[in-house]
């Protein structure tokens, strides 16, 4: 079972979002894709100041065995990323819920509807197997 902090809402595309309740997020990937991705050796961040729509890929992360597409799980204004990344991208492994973070979000829409709970996440990760 993958460690999932009950604070945080998920999408069905492994991302966790955190809400800091002042209509920012923090986003990053769940514990369960930086496993299925093993030794992250690269993250293509988003630019300050971008827009996404909920949905839209706003980046890559790359693995020693795989590169998989970054979605965003909300809407809104790329407010703040996570440069060390740049530098130390195996951070995503070694703390996906704390250093591994992505990037920060003013959200145009505060609402995190569609995002599930971490009970739901696990069903889902639970009928992929």
């Amino acid at each position: 079972m993958s460690n999932l902090p009950a604070n945080l809402r998920y999408a069905e595309s492994h991302e966790w979002v955190l809400d800091h309740q002042d209509g920012t997020v923090t986003i990053g990937i769940t514990d369960h894709a930086q496993a299925a991705l093993g030794d992250v050796v690269f993250v293509e961040l988003p630019e300050v100041g971008a827009t996404l729509t909920k949905g839209q890929e706003f980046g890559v992360i790359e693995s020693v065995k795989a590169a998989s597409d970054l979605y965003s799980p909300v809407e809104g204004e790329v407010i703040e990323i996570n440069e060390a990344l740049e530098d130390a991208p195996e951070t995503v492994n070694d703390a996906p819920y704390e250093g591994g973070w992505i990037m920060k979000v003013q959200l145009s829409d505060r609402s995190l509807d569609g995002l599930l709970d971490a009970d739901a996440y696990q069903a889902t990760l639970s009928s992929d197997t």
